[in-house]
Parts: structure tokens; sequence; C-alpha cells
């Protein structure tokens, strides 16, 4: 099969001679062989595996996404994904993500805050001088 894996920004992987994945969708693990017949599927956060004669297992850690498999091509678009050559390699990746995603969210939230206390401070005095 011919893996091809998407964030919004850039195609992150492209790899040919998968012979095996195993992703996760709301109802639960699924597997894809080369001779499976065409599908899609929703796929929530968790680890895609995908394997190569080459390379043996890869893990890639996805956000909710799609799946498409139209004959030996599999497309996996998500909104964030992370590839390892191990499970163990994934898991501090994506603390270390959440927790760098946690410290920025916090950042734009106290901006917003103070945009918004802004405005309304300029538009009590706009309302008293007019």
């Amino acid at each position: 099969m011919n893996l091809k894996i998407s964030i919004p920004s850039e195609v992150i992987l492209e790899k040919t001679g998968v012979i095996r994945i195993v992703a996760e969708s709301p109802n639960g693990f699924f597997g894809l062989l080369p001779l499976r017949l065409d599908c899609a599927a929703c796929l929530v956060p968790g680890v895609l595996l995908f394997e190569t004669e080459q390379d043996g297992e890869r893990f890639v850690a996805v956000d909710e996404g799609l799946l498409v498999k139209v004959g030996p091509d599999v497309h996996v678009s998500v909104r964030n994904a992370v590839i390892a050559n191990e499970l163990g390699t994934i898991k501090k990746i994506i603390q270390d993500q959440i927790l760098a995603q946690s410290e920025q969210e916090k950042r734009i939230r106290s901006m917003l805050a103070k945009l918004e206390s802004d405005f309304i401070r300029n538009l009590m005095e706009f309302s008293r001088h007019g």
C-alpha cells in the first residue's frame, strides 16, 4: 500500500510498500491489509501503526482526522501528527507537545482577556464622552 499522512500545513509522511496499517476509530481499532476493500473512517486521537518490510513497525501519534483507502492508496488527514520509531518515544513527544501547547493556549487566553478588557474600557470612555 501507499501511505500518505498530512496535516493542514504539509504532508509529513509518504511511504510505499506498506504491508499493514492499524488505526483507531470511534468504534475501536481496525486493520488495513493491501487487499482490503476501499473504505473511509474517522480517526480519534491515538497511535497509528504501519509496517513495511524494510523498516518494520513504525508509529505515528495522530490527532482526530480521516483515513481514506482507495485501491492501494491510503491517505490519512489529521490536525496534528508525530512520527516515531518506538512507542515509548511517542509518549514523550506527545507529553512535551501537550505541555508546550498548554502554555501557548494560556498565553493566547491571557492576550484575549486583555483585548476584551481594553475594548470594554475604551467603549465606556467613548460612551461617557459621546
